[in-house]
């Protein structure tokens, strides 16, 4: 049986991909949204697997054909079910 260790950060941690530097401003920037919290999924993860905004849970999924990138799905974290 293999435990993932899940380590939730409260403070901004920059990472970068092959082809872009993450900063809390330009994540910011690009969801739309003010960020809260950050969680690594396993030791040594350099790039965070979820990240908490204001209004959203984004996914952070890796990907690594020709360069090493990631991809960001949003979503609402407080949907209004009518």
């Amino acid at each position: 049986m293999t435990t993932l260790t899940r380590k939730l950060e409260c403070e901004w941690k920059s990472f970068s991909t092959d082809t872009e530097n993450y900063t809390q401003e330009t994540f910011e920037t690009l969801v739309g949204d003010e960020f809260e919290a950050m969680m690594f999924e396993g030791e040594g993860q350099e790039i965070p697997s979820y990240i908490w905004t204001v209004n959203f849970v984004c996914i952070i999924k890796r990907s690594t054909r020709m360069y090493n990138d990631i991809s960001i799905t949003k979503i609402p974290r407080n949907p209004a079910c009518e």
